[in-house]
């Protein structure tokens, strides 16, 4: 086999036309560390990914540019792949027409999808200056560029300077003082006597992490309040550092547009195993803005994606910490409590049919929602965990 040159990626995943065809089958991939030259072992990437989108019938599901694809692997800093994707043959169950017994069979493997093809994503140092991108220098309207880049940061100027890297955390009155200033006239007596909203969070902005604000659509889309929290996990591995985060969060950023599609990273927030939040999909971290993050539940809610694979993996408590922090904080914004429950209406799921109200707690796992394995067994195990912290700090 001829091996064709790479240029450097840090993230791959792979992705094929149809968005709702379906990966039957394992992928596999090694990568060769472009420092030292080693090959890693042989790792496996996530194909079930499809429950990660913009609810069916939305501008974004419907643009044509939406593809399938599986979860994004975080390799880090490479510049050689090997990849095997194999069709997984289902099991099917068959009776005998002479003696009545059960017999199983091995059905046909099923075909792949069609323009099957493999994303190798190149981070960069940091967010491309207007008329350049990680592919190198292009056409483009600067003004426009610079003007979006604007657009992420003035929705947050109610909490932070123009162009600010991070929104500071506050302390409980002054986050009960900012509560009442951001809902002037449209309290009741008894929640302006007792807000129950946690002490805001730091939280990395966009423009801490390096978005390149070019990629994304222009414009944001909100939907009414945010009555629901659902906790995911990226499915990306494990293997980072806390200090490159920034690139992973602007690699799964490109993938989610460029790769995937979508209008914009997918998720609202997006937490690493140090515990640090981040600004995720733009428009607004006070704000309802609609996500693709929980298939037939973006409407009224958010969604956080903790970085990692926690299928097997503990959490860290920092992370769990941070997951309650944030949804103390956020929920407490829309008069939500924590431990409590809500309704929200499905817009067609494999779990819930489209027009059903779903009963949900008010911080749900993604497989409340949808049937999926996200967020991984050993996180959605600290959701009750985070839930009593998140109440706590709300003051309930």
């Amino acid at each position: 086999m001829t091996r064709r040159p790479v240029r450097h990626f840090s993230l791959l995943g792979i992705v094929w036309d149809d968005p709702e065809a379906e990966l039957h089958g394992r992928v596999q991939v090694r990568t060769r560390a472009a420092d030292t030259g080693t090959w890693s072992g042989w790792q496996d990437v996530e194909t079930h990914n499809a429950d990660h989108a913009a609810d069916r019938g939305t501008p974004e599901s419907t643009s044509g540019r939406v593809r399938g694809a599986t979860a994004p692997l975080w390799v880090g800093d490479s510049d050689g792949v090997e990849l095997r994707v194999r069709s997984r043959p289902e099991r099917a169950e068959a009776a005998s027409a002479h003696h009545g017994t059960g017999t199983r069979n091995l059905a046909a493997a099923p075909p792949l999808p069609y323009g099957l093809r493999l994303e190798l994503v190149d981070p960069g140092d940091d967010a491309p200056p207007p008329g350049t991108s990680a592919d190198g220098p292009r056409t483009a309207d600067l003004a426009g560029e610079a003007s979006a880049a604007t657009e992420a940061s003035v929705v947050n100027a109610d909490l932070a300077p123009l162009d600010a890297t991070e929104i500071p955390a506050l302390n409980a009155a002054e986050t009960a003082q900012e509560f009442l200033g951001l809902n002037a006239g449209e309290l009741t007596e008894q929640q302006q006597a007792r807000p129950y909203v946690g002490p805001r969070p730091r939280i990395v902005t966009r423009r801490g992490w390096g978005a390149n604000e070019g990629l994304r659509e222009r414009g944001f889309r909100y939907t009414k309040k945010v009555k629901a929290a659902f906790v995911h996990h990226t499915a990306s591995g494990n293997n980072y550092r806390c200090s490159q985060v920034p690139s992973l969060i602007r690699s799964i950023y490109r993938y989610h547009v460029k790769s995937m599609g979508w209008r914009d990273i997918g998720y609202n927030f997006v937490i690493d195993k140090c515990g640090k939040i981040y600004e995720g999909r733009a428009g607004g971290v006070a704000r309802p803005v609609l996500g693709a993050h929980t298939l037939g539940f973006n409407n009224n809610s958010m969604g956080i994606a903790v970085l990692g694979s926690y299928g097997v993996k503990k959490p860290s408590s920092a992370a769990v910490k941070a997951i309650a922090r944030l949804t103390a904080w956020k929920l407490g914004l829309h008069g939500m409590n924590p431990r409590g429950k809500t309704y929200l209406k499905s817009a067609g799921s494999n779990l819930h049919r489209k027009g059903k109200k779903v009963r949900l707690n008010v911080i749900s796992g993604h497989r409340d929602g949808f049937k999926t394995s996200c967020p991984g067994r050993k996180l959605y195990g600290k959701l009750g965990s985070a839930r009593s912290k998140a109440a706590r700090y709300q003051g309930r």
